[in-house]
């Protein structure tokens, strides 16, 4: 097993248990004490555990969330094959909204130049991206902007939002599931997320597979709100399954 896959197997039992143990991840990985040491030093310094006493704790259980630079080069190849799927569910021309994250910026870098496409965003990145690209009308929306995620947030940014109707929303989530719906860390910036679903006709999730099934503090939208998730192939089966089962389309990619 290579590093990275060593990496999101400890991350996924984190979350799920809140906390992992040294020596039962050496056990069950197969690997010495001192590479699972490693393991959870790398993952400390991409701000997704904190490192314990004999083991680590997600940074989800101590109220930290990962900032927009810790999070880029996490699942590259999924987030890649992510957002060639979304391509899918762009209409031919038209107005779609772009959130805030890794996976959208990297939706905004594939946006096809042979046809008018508008796009409304509050994300600096994919404003960066879009400001110059040839066939695109690019309106960013104002606000206080947020350092861990480069995304504006409050009353300015819902006014801006109130205002306006697209065809397709592609929203960024830290966590989906059948129950919960749609969730995030940030208070301010679900509202700024709530908004974006109201102002589209479709809504489609961009999430990887360790978004799948977890909660976060912040509720964003219900599940009939969203027409569409598109995942990776290493989402959980019988979470994919709940899912589609609630309404909402699942893609594997």
């Amino acid at each position: 097993m290579y590093a990275p896959e060593r990496h999101q197997q400890i991350l996924t039992r984190a979350r799920a248990d809140g906390r992992v143990d040294v020596t039962g991840l050496a056990a069950e990985l197969d690997v010495t004490a001192e590479t699972i040491r490693r393991d959870l030093t790398a993952l400390e310094r991409h701000g997704l555990v904190r490192r314990v006493h004999g083991g680590a704790i997600p940074v989800e259980r101590l109220g930290f969330e990962p900032g927009l630079a810790d999070r880029e080069g996490l699942l590259s190849g999924e987030k890649e094959r992510i957002a060639k799927a979304a391509l899918d569910e762009l209409p031919d021309g038209g107005a779609v909204i772009l959130d805030a994250g890794t996976t959208t910026v990297r939706l905004a870098e594939l946006l096809p130049t042979d046809r008018e496409l508008t796009v409304v965003t509050h994300a600096l990145p994919v404003a960066t991206v879009l400001a110059t690209r040839p066939g695109t009308t690019l309106h960013l929306v104002g606000g206080t902007v947020r350092g861990r995620t480069l995304a504006a947030v409050g009353t300015w940014a819902l006014r801006d939002l109130a205002e306006i109707h697209v065809d397709v929303a592609f929203l960024g989530a830290n966590g989906i599931t059948a129950d919960h719906g749609v969730t995030t860390p940030d208070l301010a910036e679900a509202a700024v997320k709530r908004a974006l679903v109201t102002a589209a006709r479709r809504t489609v999730v961009l999430a990887d597979h360790t978004k799948v099934g977890r909660v976060d503090l912040a509720r964003v939208a219900a599940l009939a709100d969203v027409d569409t998730l598109i995942t990776d192939s290493d989402v959980q089966p019988e979470l994919a399954d709940e899912i589609e089962a609630a309404g909402t389309r699942v893609v594997r990619a």
